[in-house]
């Protein structure tokens, strides 16, 4: 059962990895463009894993800024992670410690938007399961990383050949995977709305966060229709600004 359990994870997960695949590929290319080795590249995806922190982490590097500005820029692009935490904690109860730490470690947009899909059908998430999906996605992304270092000046602009769509779609499949669920049009909506609003006035990457907490907002308002409780409203919401994040990178 533990095994079969791990590996459902861990085909859920490879849609994941294959989606996220070229931007890691691209993240080894910039990084070694920008000075870094191949090891130290790795070394990057594996403690920070995530991508779009550690381009933006990169690009400061290279300007040789502050070590707070760096912190502080990463956490802005990583402040969504604060919504997530919170929401999936209620899934965690049955974990130790040890395995709520690196469930965390490991949670990434899809890893969330996965683990309520399942929860919805299952009514609940084991640790093997979650493990088999998180592991899939951290070892394929160390591996394009590893990949963009040695390969990644042969691919050049993603999306000259169409690359760079992968993973917006990965994830607009995602979005309406939650279209059952009370509310779900609203809260998406005004997520989505909000965000490209915060872009134009505000940036990237708060305009993630923005739309977020704008979605936030409606499922707060909107009482649920099938006695469901609001934290659905909260989880569509987080599910749907990333996806405007991540379609605009």
């Amino acid at each position: 059962m533990t095994g079969s359990e791990f590996m459902h994870g861990a085909r859920r997960g490879l849609a994941v990895a294959v989606s996220a695949a070229p931007f890691g590929i691209l993240f080894g290319a910039v990084a070694v463009e920008k000075g870094l080795s191949s090891g130290e590249a790795l070394l990057m995806s594996a403690t920070i894993f995530a991508g779009a922190s550690q381009l933006v982490g990169v690009e400061l590097f290279q300007h040789s800024v502050q070590p707070w500005l760096v912190v502080l820029s990463v956490f802005a692009v990583n402040f969504r992670h604060v919504l997530y935490s919170a929401a999936i904690t209620r899934l965690f109860t049955s974990f130790t410690l040890a395995q709520k730490m690196l469930s965390f470690f490991l949670l990434t947009d899809p890893q969330f938007a996965e683990a309520e899909r399942r929860a919805e059908a299952a009514g609940r998430i084991t640790f093997v399961w979650y493990l088999g999906l998180g592991a899939t996605v951290y070892c394929a992304w160390l591996g394009a990383t590893l990949l963009g270092t040695m390969f990644g000046r042969l691919i050049g602009d993603p999306r000259a050949i169409g690359l760079d769509v992968l993973l917006p779609i990965y994830f607009m499949g995602l979005v309406l995977g939650f279209r059952s669920r009370d509310n779900w049009l609203p809260v998406v909506a005004v997520s989505s709305v909000a965000s490209v609003i915060a872009i134009k006035v505000v940036g990237s990457p708060w305009h993630v966060s923005l739309g977020a907490l704008a979605g936030i907002l409606v499922a707060a308002f909107l009482p649920p229709r099938g006695g469901q409780a609001e934290e659905s409203g909260m989880d569509g919401a987080a599910v749907a600004a990333p996806l405007a994040g991540r379609a605009e990178r």
